[in-house]
């Protein structure tokens, strides 16, 4: 049975149109089939001009000269010094389409001859970047590859199958970038989720030597001032003792008047011994110290806070500690499963009149900062009834609230502008009386509480935040707080200079060897690595 009628296919869906409109769509269609054979043919009629071009160029070219193509294009002229590398390259790229080739046509013996010069020419090139790594056989070896090349290219060549192998070797290798992609971004978070050995050591002593200690020499001194709403007070939360202790340096160093800035330090059990240590042996001049034990806030329970609820669930176990390897399921989300999400000590900004009932006002400070400048005139800024004082970090299209917020679910689509401005957490003035009188702590609980299956934002305190202190945030002049120094390697350097704060948000920390050097000495500057107990660490520049 025929399967056209009246040059149409009886399964189309256009079969009870009427005569005339199905001759105008087969006239439309036969011309579309026209323009696109015509297309095909230019593009085909193109390339072998081109490949032939190439080919009739490349007779002139001596494979024994070093620094140009010998068979496939010509080179510049100019002395690079990487143009004999590059050539090998493109060498072993052409014999192994001809290796491919020469299988498919039975030319066995040309592919054997092809197979030798090709790994003679990969154990040549080796790791080498440059010419001058290259061992002295190497042109040796390139123009033997020059020659078997050039009797491939008069046995084997035929545009469109020399075509067709690049391209499937070219989509094989964007695979393969792919895949390295996900797992160089899982390697980073790794990489940024650990603390270096030095780092742990030096934990580690200041611990035995704080419990060594007499508890009457474990107190810090000025402890009336810790509740003074007239001084200037600072919060850090932080499980690093080097960093923690930059952040403190860093500020004093560049106060006015150290005596009036009192530092409240929040860290875990683990670490607490050691913070203490630390500032009992290297105390801020002036300045007023205190540390707690986050572990100690009784208050801080699963039944009181939705957050320490949720992480304690199967769920989010499961969703952390899950057997599969980390790069199958995608690099985007690899940044939310770093334990410092886990960590209350990341959803204690949360609390802060909870855990400072008494002050008024407080600057809270992330430990991957470095402070420049005297801060004390964030205090006197006119938050204008606003709760937060912050930074905002969108540009055009960029760091708005749609990048962080699922604005699919109507819950933020119907409360929120996905065009409004996000802001940067790690330097951010809280105004403490307009927080209780607007109940910050609650409207954070009741979004949280909502994202039970994390279905509104992923994970970490920015988009909480965001909702959180939406209509509430005031924005501060941008050289307040300066960021990207841990992941943009094109941070303005004059606005690194004039910056109060700097920030080292993202995987390069300055603690961490992956470290971008031209940034790192802003924060090594507030160390003495002569210290005794960081030379036994090996904690060096």
């Amino acid at each position: 049975m025929s399967q056209v009628k009246e040059g149409k296919l009886l399964n189309d869906d256009h079969s009870h149109d009427r005569p005339a409109k199905t001759l105008q769509r087969q006239l439309r269609d036969n011309r579309h089939q026209k323009r696109a054979a015509e297309l095909v043919q230019q593009y085909d009629e193109a390339t072998v001009k081109l490949e032939n071009a190439a080919i009739e160029r490349s007779k002139a070219v001596d494979s024994a000269v070093l620094g140009k193509y010998n068979i496939w294009r010509r080179e510049n002229e100019n002395d690079n010094s990487d143009s004999t590398v590059r050539l090998m390259r493109d060498q072993i790229i052409m014999a192994k389409v001809y290796v491919s080739i020469a299988k498919l046509k039975n030319k066995l013996d040309l592919q054997q001859e092809l197979k030798i010069r090709l790994k003679e020419s990969q154990r040549a090139l080796g790791e080498s970047t440059a010419d001058a790594d290259l061992p002295h056989s190497a042109p040796e070896k390139m123009k033997a590859m020059g020659k078997v090349l050039s009797k491939a290219r008069e046995q084997l060549y035929d545009c469109k199958l020399v075509t067709g192998k690049l391209r499937a070797m070219l989509q094989t290798s964007e695979e393969q970038v792919r895949s390295l992609k996900k797992q160089s971004t899982f390697l980073s978070q790794l990489a940024a989720k650990t603390i270096p050995n030095a780092i742990h050591c030096l934990s580690m002593r200041l611990t035995i030597e704080y419990y060594l200690l007499p508890l009457e020499k474990r107190e810090f001194p000025r402890s009336e001032n810790l509740e003074n709403p007239n001084l200037y007070h600072y919060a850090l939360f932080s499980d690093n003792v080097l960093a923690a202790s930059v952040v403190v340096n860093s500020t004093i160093m560049n106060a006015k008047d150290p005596s009036k800035h009192v530092f409240h330090l929040v860290t875990d059990k683990l670490n607490f011994g050691a913070m203490n240590m630390w500032f009992l042996l290297n105390p801020p001049g002036k300045a007023t110290i205190h540390v707690e034990n986050i572990d100690e806030f009784k208050w801080l329970n699963s039944s009181q806070c939705p957050v320490l609820r949720q992480l304690e669930t199967a769920a989010m176990k499961e969703y952390y500690f899950k057997a599969d390897h980390p790069t199958t399921s995608g690099s985007s989300n690899l940044k939310y499963r770093n334990p410092k999400y886990l960590s209350m000590l990341n959803h204690l900004r949360f609390y802060l009149p909870q855990v400072y009932p008494k002050l008024d006002k407080i600057l809270f400070l992330d430990d991957d900062i470095v402070v420049q400048k005297d801060l004390t005139g964030l205090w006197s800024i006119d938050l204008h009834g606003k709760v937060n004082g912050a930074v905002e970090t969108c540009g055009e299209s960029f760091h708005r609230f749609d990048k962080y917020l699922n604005f699919s679910n109507p819950h933020i689509s119907r409360n929120f502008d996905p065009n409004a401005c996000g802001w940067a957490y790690g330097m951010n003035m809280f105004d403490l009386k307009e927080w209780k009188k607007k109940d910050i702590t609650g409207i954070y609980h009741k979004w949280q509480n909502m994202n039970e299956d994390r279905v509104l934002w992923k994970l970490g305190t920015l988009p909480p935040g965001l909702i959180t202190f939406y209509g509430l945030t005031h924005p501060l002049e941008k050289s307040w707080h300066v960021l990207g120094l841990g992941y943009n390697p094109s941070v303005d350097k004059r606005e690194i200079e004039h910056a109060a704060v700097i920030h080292y948000n993202g995987n390069m920390k300055p603690w961490l060897e992956l470290a971008m050097t031209k940034y790192r000495s802003y924060w090594t500057k507030y160390i003495k690595y002569d210290h005794p107990y960081l030379r036994s660490c090996n904690l060096s520049e």
